[in-house]
């Protein structure tokens, strides 16, 4: 028989290790969020994300992960911001960055608390388990639904009535039956504002997004030039994207004073300025970044960025930091910057010259042919 005692006192190790939720279920197999994961792959909705494809298999439920887990505890950390996250957004010339990725590295932090607790399951109780965040084959959120911690919302994140849209998630798997929490309930309602608010129409239906158009993707993931017709609805976003999360209604309830102090925002990262993104060498890169989610993605992809927002400041001045970076090394820096500098009305047709990648070419001839006479 599961042991509902046993859970109990996990439960409250959870918490002291610094999860504000934590829930069970049985490790069961469901159809339906294996399902959704295939048809979501076969339309492509991942863009460039590989992996997820390459371990859908796994990803389809529990079991086809660990034959021999019985239960799965979902838990949760809270980062909710301090501040709106949307506060900055007509601030064209500061670089907004995902609140998640400026304090700790997520990763290190709650795979830190699940290694904790899993230590105390295995002195508590006999039985192999393992634990996973992120970057394993696991959907966190179908089982953090499935245990309780709340529901999918309209924006695929996971909605919490205590914590809003503001969880990092985690699990624990193991061989012991657990006392399992009920599911939680979708309570959206006719609710359509993460829908709405999303800049670049990622969303094509309630439930469903289309990752290749998600800032987030485009900015984090996606190694290649960011698509024209995409790059406006970039705004001033430089890492990541909260808008969908940020107009969810029941973030009213979530309490920044709960949020683990590990993801409080640095001073230097909670404001940067684009023009000083845009003369970052890999050294300084690394050293700004150090111990951040964001040093993953490399100085080009962010530059890159950078210069995309540069482009939708409508601040010439910007363009004495985009001008040197023609000669850049990176073909992914100089793409973009041609674009910028076609925005801002300062591009000057003899600096294409020397220009020998076709990628960077067809920027310049796309930026040059749509030049006022």
């Amino acid at each position: 028989m599961p042991d509902a005692t046993l859970t109990e006192r996990l439960k409250a190790e959870a918490a002291r290790l610094g999860f504000v939720a934590c829930g069970v279920t049985r490790a069961v197999d469901e159809p339906l969020p294996g399902e959704r994961l295939m048809e979501w792959l076969g339309e492509g909705a991942h863009g460039s994300m590989g992996w997820m494809e390459a371990r859908a298999d796994w990803r389809r439920s529990p079991r086809a992960l660990w034959a021999e887990v019985q239960s799965v505890v979902a838990l949760g950390m809270s980062y909710a911001p301090s501040e709106n996250p949307m506060r900055l957004a007509a601030e064209m010339e500061t670089a907004r960055i995902s609140v998640y990725a400026q304090g700790q590295d997520y990763h290190d932090v709650v795979k830190k608390a699940l290694k904790g607790l899993a230590r105390w399951l295995a002195a508590e109780a006999e039985g192999a388990l393992k634990v996973f965040v992120d970057t394993a084959p696991v959907m966190e959120k179908p089982l953090a639904m499935a245990a309780g911690l709340g529901w999918q919302g309209k924006h695929t994140n996971l909605v919490s009535r205590e914590h809003g849209s503001w969880l990092l998630l985690g699990c624990l798997m193991t061989e012991l039956e657990l006392e399992p929490d009920a599911p939680s309930r979708d309570t959206c309602g006719s609710c359509d504002a993460c829908q709405v608010a999303c800049p670049t129409g990622a969303f094509p239906a309630p439930y469903r997004i289309d990752a290749r158009r998600c800032i987030s993707y485009l900015t984090i993931e996606h190694d290649g030039p960011i698509p024209r017709d995409l790059r406006a609805g970039i705004g001033n976003h430089v890492y990541g994207c909260d808008d969908c999360l940020s107009v969810c209604p029941w973030n009213k309830f979530a309490q920044a004073g709960r949020a683990n102090l590990a993801f409080a925002s640095r001073a230097e990262l909670a404001a940067l300025q684009v023009a000083d993104l845009l003369a970052l060498d890999d050294a300084n890169f690394r050293q700004v970044f150090s111990g951040s989610p964001i040093k993953r993605i490399g100085r080009d992809r962010m530059v890159r960025n950078a210069a995309i927002v540069a482009g939708n400041s409508a601040r010439p001045a910007l363009a004495g930091q985009l001008e040197p970076l023609l000669d850049d090394p990176s073909p992914l820096v100089r793409g973009a910057v041609v674009w910028a500098l076609g925005k801002l009305g300062r591009l000057d047709p003899a600096r294409m010259t020397n220009e020998q990648d076709d990628a960077v070419r067809e920027e310049w001839n796309a930026a040059l042919s749509t030049r006022s006479p």
